[in-house]
């Protein structure tokens, strides 16, 4: 077994990776600007902060709105130009502990005696926030420079687990559409690892195509010349180019055996692509780079059109 073999056939198979990623990762960017995902997740934890009644007191706030993202209305909005504030998705941890104090009343006063304290802190609606307030004022934390203090520490934590609720949905939605796309595409990748690992021509324009995804930073490249070229080789991509099926009258354990690799092999591909495109793309980097430092010290700028001349 050739080592240089193996490494192109590893090459192709990220390249393909990379590309289905770019694809799913579209699609993700798309759909959570669209529904505001990130907006909501961070909705969702500001309400247990304030409570439904002071929720809208506190996006209200000057500052607050001046960090809600300007995005299109809808997706013909791109015609258009028609732009609009979405729901806010970032939050300074220091910007939300001020703005929970404007609306608690806290902010204009340094020191307060112990009742006028409570008595500000029992008008907020009932909220996790309150409730942190109220234990500890309970432990005796009446300055309000010290309760700003564990506000800070409390809020961003609160912040970092909207963050992760956040990432967490994402990477569901993103496996799921992993698996979708996968299915889909029909991408095989023990069959895929087979065609590359027999053809030397298809690997030399994978391996072409990849390097030229990593001269032009990755999402600067012409994704649909890219596919059309690895076309032109037949690499397998959609179930209608899948390998023949076991011949009419074949013994049932030939049939078992072709399902199985067919179910091995997509769900390898689901697993992968689930990783993302920057990933593959950080791979195919390392990989390739020394290919492209070794060309560029040999003759200059001579690689860029020798590889131009191969992936044309």
């Amino acid at each position: 077994m050739s080592f240089s073999q193996a490494l192109d056939v590893a090459v192709g198979l990220m390249f393909v990776y990379y590309l289905l990623g770019s694809i799913i990762s579209l699609i993700t960017q798309l759909i959570n600007e669209t529904f505001e995902t990130r907006g909501k997740a961070l909705e969702q934890y500001l309400l247990r902060l304030v409570g439904d009644k002071k929720l809208g007191d506190l996006v209200s706030l000057p500052q607050i709105q001046a960090l809600r993202p300007i995005r299109y209305k809808n997706m013909l909005s791109v015609f258009s130009s028609a732009t609009e504030p979405k729901k806010l998705e970032k939050i300074p941890v220091a910007t939300l502990v001020d703005s929970f104090f404007d609306i608690a009343g806290l902010t204009a006063n340094k020191e307060m005696e112990l009742l006028q304290l409570a008595e500000l802190i029992d008008k907020l609606p009932d909220s996790e926030g309150k409730q942190a307030f109220i234990d500890w004022i309970n432990q005796g934390v009446t300055n309000i420079a010290d309760l700003r203090s564990r506000a800070t520490t409390y809020f961003n934590g609160i912040l970092e687990q909207a963050a992760a609720t956040f990432r967490a949905r994402a990477r569901s939605f993103v496996i799921i559409l992993s698996i979708f796309v996968t299915l889909l595409f029909g991408t095989d990748t023990i069959q895929l690892a087979q065609t590359l690992w027999s053809s030397a021509e298809l690997r030399a324009v994978a391996a072409a195509q990849a390097q030229a995804i990593v001269q032009k930073e990755g999402a600067r490249a012409d994704m649909s010349n890219i596919i059309d070229e690895l076309g032109k080789y037949s690499i397998k991509l959609g179930w209608w180019q899948t390998q023949q099926f076991p011949e009419q009258g074949a013994p049932a354990s030939d049939w078992i055996w072709f399902v199985v690799l067919k179910v091995v092999g997509l769900s390898i591909t689901a697993m992968a692509v689930s990783q993302g495109s920057s990933f593959w793309y950080d791979l195919l980097k390392k990989l390739t780079s020394p290919a492209i430092s070794s060309s560029t010290s040999k003759s200059g700028d001579g690689w860029s059109s020798s590889s131009s001349s191969a992936s044309g």
